[in-house]
């Protein structure tokens, strides 16, 4: 019998629970076994692996604990940051465990997809890589597991934030997540109705984007406009720390603007959890099936996309699903970091586009 192992490494991402299940479930069809790996890439160095499925006399066995978890937000696998991981040994000690196996499905972001690559070129490990980042960063997929559920729960927040700011005529920053890629707060600031977005890709100084911000408050609150509350999305890819952007601007407006109050809130990790959406669900199945597909098919150093924003890749039976070379994956991810893809210079046209229309 074949034998899939699959792990979950970096930050957790709604959805992959549900990709775990899927990806258990195609496997056993398959006639493979499929061994789950806990706490990501230190669990596959130890070997801890358990059971989610197998084939036995042609029938498709599930663990009971793995059908019901793909409504879960988390992983059940656990996830972790390894430094030993990083070094040779720890990558050799990781290609024993997988010796005999039939391949690796990772599922994470730019550094477990790195990892990934690294046990195939390195050490001859059969692996495919499938994307999961609430920050959508990872390069050739124009979405990533998470990023929707993560969306939602943002722009939930942001409509209850506008509630108590309007009843009190109140300005709010709100901070995201988002160190590397500010997506979540562009598509989130669009949906949310907000007045104004930043981002670390937009390049400004902390003097320019306090300048901004106060001026985009004092138009809302100022006469013929006299709205009645404020809403900026902020990344935490801004270093300027939000208590320290509030205050500034506090003193700022006090003594023009009588009776405005500016607040914020940080995110943080609630935007991490809960259950995933219909859309994170959708995909996650559908690249857990193209995944298992690949690997069983004998290929290797590669990952499932979800409806690429730029050719290229190989087809798959699902056409919105294709295949690129890690490789080509890692590359792409570096451009969207420093700027020098044509996906994130296309996002920075829209929302400089609607920059004029988001204070309105």
């Amino acid at each position: 019998m074949k034998t899939i192992l699959v792990l979950t490494s970096g930050g957790d991402a709604p959805g992959m629970n549900t990709a775990i299940r899927a990806i258990a479930k195609v496997g056993a069809a398959r006639g493979a076994r499929v061994m789950g790996v806990l706490a990501g890439y230190d669990g596959l160095m130890a070997g801890t692996f358990r059971e989610l499925s197998r084939a036995e006399d042609g029938t498709a066995l599930v663990d009971a604990e793995v059908d019901m978890m793909g409504g879960l937000g988390g992983t059940v696998l656990g996830s972790a940051r390894s430094a030993r991981f990083r070094t040779p040994e720890g990558r050799a000690e990781a290609a024993k465990q997988v010796a005999g196996m039939d391949g690796l499905i990772v599922i994470g972001g730019n550094g477990s997809l790195t990892g990934a690559h690294m046990l195939a070129a390195e050490h001859g490990v059969r692996v495919i890589g499938m994307p999961a980042s609430i920050d959508n960063d990872i390069g050739c997929t124009g979405m990533a597991i998470g990023v929707d559920t993560a969306l939602n729960t943002i722009v939930d927040a942001c409509d209850r934030i506008s509630d108590t700011a309007r009843a009190h005529r109140r300005a709010f920053v709100v901070e995201v997540m988002g160190r590397e890629s500010g997506y979540l707060a562009m598509a989130a600031g669009v949906a949310a109705g907000a007045d104004a977005v930043l981002f670390r890709e937009q390049g400004r100084s902390e003097v320019d984007v306090i300048d901004r911000v106060e001026q985009v408050i004092r138009a809302a609150f100022a006469p013929p406009r006299n709205k009645r509350r404020v809403l900026v999305i902020k990344s935490e890819g801004i270093q300027i720390p939000c208590t320290r952007m509030v205050r500034i601007l506090q003193e700022r407006i006090e003594d023009d603007l009588e009776g405005v109050d500016v607040r914020a809130t940080v995110l943080g990790h609630l935007v991490r959890g809960g259950s995933p959406s219909f859309q994170d669900r959708m995909i996650g199945d559908r690249l857990s099936f193209a995944a298992v597909t690949a690997l069983l098919e004998g290929r290797t150093d590669e990952m499932v996309a979800w409806q690429p924003p730029l050719p290229g890749g190989t087809a798959t039976l699902d056409p919105s699903v294709r295949l690129f070379t890690l490789e080509h994956v890692l590359t792409e991810t570096q451009a969207l970091h420093d700027g020098t893809s044509p996906v994130i210079r296309a996002r920075l046209a829209l929302m400089e586009n609607a920059e004029g229309v988001l204070g309105l």
